[in-house]
């Protein structure tokens, strides 16, 4: 039997043979398709399973010290260029793989229950094989032009899944939004791969690097192009990983159906960011320069994400802005020149963050039976409360994502991101300070979330306020008959339940696989780096930095318990109307959309509108006037057409004439 690194190019093949069956099965016999929906799901579970177990595999041998392997073949040439493909299966590699297969599994279980009664069941299911197949293709590519490849895929499969219902403005919107933001980081990456090809000809990692070293040393390359088409290809990163400025799509494209919301914020798209940079890291380490730009990025988004979701009163939104604020801290990682901290804390950060947006999902889907499926209600945590009485199982489990992403230990959390606290310390001291402000914030928000969807009293039977809810969302309440009770909350079933169950193990215990002073997970993805941080590790530089982020993270949860459990703190009063332009400032997302929307939106219509008057005027009316000399001219020429031999005689002698007179005037 051979090793499954041998036979890595199976594993993205596998969803993909299963997502082309059943698409084809949508296009010829539709009808015939969707009304076997249980098989449809069943087949593609059992393809991506496949998938995960051949990822498994290869991880163990991985662990067990098994060589990486890489196979190319040529893809195309012509003379001396060729272009490679295959596949590279290595430490890094094997990790993603396994995490991205257990992931897309349990969603897909996930949306057994959540999307059952959804008409377009099959098409999710055909979706979401198609995307992990593509984000599994990513992961082994050998080389920046077939990353580039998968890239794309990823790319118009999260534009699919985002506006699934796309019969909604708002999930239409939102696919577009986050296609068109995408376009900006991924020309800029096209532009850096071609760049970083022209100068070092290989797409190869390990080769740019090299050749990029080579080029700047003898002079053949301007290191300020160098850092030019570094900065190129990490615009990519930065907008598939939601980075400042381009974050803007992922917070929208929670009008995707919840599983989805949860694949992409764990394991691949956003992760795709974050994949690439750490592959890239050969390449970015020659240059201090563009690893500050990371982490000043890294930074900035760590804290905007964070200070945006203390004011959300959506639910997916307000884990949505989570999401973007771990972002920050994984590429703080990548920019600190600790890759394998900024991977760590992405695997860790996929097993509570999913577990918190299927618990999201079971939440909204409770809720629905009360309000109607109107997200503006079912997701707003005005109307929620009390729910854990209701929802046990649900309750449970969001409470230890929130207790693992605010940095308690033991959770997983903490390890991840007190491993990336650590090295901004010694980088860049001043954006650990950003990154430890964050951590209490981290803790206050999700708490916020907490105590206001599972304590407390029940507040969805509040029919003013859904009044109030639906009024301020422009939505017209003569058409809205779901505001009326339709059902009981209850807790959600087994097939939502039981990844929830599973997540809560890792995000527990996967943590202790970073232990600081004997890392397990570094020494598989760098041996060496791993006998020097075990070396180097000293309990009294530990203790310090980690009970401070300790203390910040009780702080934030102390705060967020006295403002909405107990209601001893009004932060209405303390804050929002104290410092009212702060809140406006927050609650209006920094303004970044409105910025948006007029320098881009509105000023490339403008510029659209300028365009066509120029166009209209200017291009066709020389097209015009030019038709118009032609239509005079051949009027007036016409009349000379007689058709009499003497005519035309008479014509030519007069030209003759003329000629004589002019030339007879020019001479001396």
């Amino acid at each position: 039997m051979p090793q499954a690194s041998e036979i890595a190019w199976l594993i993205p093949l596998f969803p993909l043979i299963g997502a082309v069956l059943s698409g084809l099965g949508l296009i010829s016999i539709n009808k015939k398709i969707n009304n076997s929906r249980e098989v449809v799901s069943i087949s593609l579970l059992s393809f991506v399973g496949i998938s995960a177990a051949i990822s498994y595999k290869a991880l163990f041998e991985q662990v067990n010290g098994y060589q990486s392997v890489e196979k190319l073949f040529v893809w195309a040439n012509a003379g001396d260029f060729t272009i490679p493909m295959g596949f590279i299966l290595d430490p890094l590699g094997s990790v993603m793989l396994a995490l991205v297969t257990t992931i897309t599994l349990l969603v897909m279980i996930y949306s057994h229950g959540y999307m059952s009664h959804d008409k377009g069941y099959v098409r999710f299911f055909t979706y979401l094989a198609l995307f992990s197949s593509s984000m599994m293709g990513l992961i082994i590519s050998p080389n920046l032009l077939e990353i580039y490849v998968f890239w794309e895929l990823v790319g118009m499969c999260s534009y699919l899944l985002v506006g699934f219902w796309y019969d909604r403005d708002g999930a239409a919107h939102a696919a577009q939004k986050a296609f068109v933001v995408n376009r900006v980081g991924d020309f800029g990456l096209l532009l850096g791969i071609l760049g970083l090809f022209w100068a070092t000809k290989s797409f190869d990692f390990s080769e740019i690097a090299v050749g990029v070293s080579d080029s700047i040393s003898n002079n053949s390359l301007p290191l300020w192009a160098a850092l030019l088409l570094c900065f190129l290809v990490f615009l990519g990163p930065m907008a598939k990983s939601a980075q400042f400025p381009l974050h803007v799509w992922l917070p929208d494209a929670m009008e995707g159906p919840t599983p989805i919301s949860a694949l992409i914020h764990a394991a691949t798209m956003v992760a795709a960011g974050i994949f690439l940079v750490a592959r890239l890291q050969p390449l970015y380490s020659l240059f201090p320069t563009i690893q500050f730009i990371i982490a000043l990025v890294g930074a900035i988004t760590c804290f905007l994400g964070a200070s945006i979701a203390l004011t959300q009163m959506d639910l997916k939104k307000g884990l949505a802005y989570s999401t973007v604020s771990q972002l920050g801290y994984m590429m703080l990682a990548m920019g600190c020149g600790a890759p394998v901290a900024g991977i760590f804390h992405l695997i860790t950060h996929a097993c509570f963050k999913a577990m918190l947006f299927l618990g999201s999902g079971s939440v909204i889907h409770a809720m629905e039976e009360v309000v109607g499926h109107q997200p503006v209600l079912a997701q707003d945590m005005r109307l929620m409360g009390g729910l854990r009485k209701k929802m046990p199982y649900t309750s449970a489990t969001f409470l230890i994502g929130c207790l693992a992403i605010s940095g308690i230990p033991p959770l997983a959390g903490f390890w991840s991101k007190d491993e990336i606290l650590g090295n901004a310390f010694i980088s860049f001291p001043a954006f650990w300070f950003i990154g430890f402000v964050t951590a209490g914030m981290t803790a206050f928000y999700m708490f916020r979330l907490y105590f206001l969807t599972f304590e407390g009293n029940f507040r969805g039977d509040n029919k003013d306020l859904q009044n109030e809810l639906l009024l301020a969302a422009n939505i017209n309440l003569d058409e809205e008959e779901h505001v009326e009770e339709h059902g009981t909350l209850h807790e959600s079933p087994w097939s939502m339940t039981f990844p929830l169950v599973f997540l809560a193990v890792p995000s527990i215990i996967i943590g202790f696989m970073g232990l600081p002073w004997d890392s397990k997970f570094e020494s598989l993805l760098d041996p060496e780096e791993a006998l020097i941080a075990i070396e180097s590790f000293q309990l009294k530089e530990f203790l310090p930095l980690a009970i401070a982020s300790v203390v910040i993270a009780s702080g934030g949860i102390f705060i967020a318990y006295q403002a909405y459990y107990v209601k001893k703190i009004d932060l209405s009063i303390m804050f929002a109307k104290r410092f009212a332009s702060i809140n406006k400032f927050l609650s209006n997302k920094w303004y970044l959309d409105d910025i948006n929307e007029k320098l881009f939106v509105k000023g490339s219509r403008k510029l659209a509108k300028e365009v066509l008057e120029v166009d209209s005027k200017v291009v066709d009316g020389v097209v015009n006037l030019t038709g118009l000399v032609t239509l005079g001219s051949g009027e007036g020429l016409k009349y000379f057409e007689t058709g009499r031999a003497q005519f035309y005689a008479l014509i030519v002698f007069g030209g003759v004439i003329l000629l004589v007179a002019i030339f007879g005037f020019q001479s001396p």
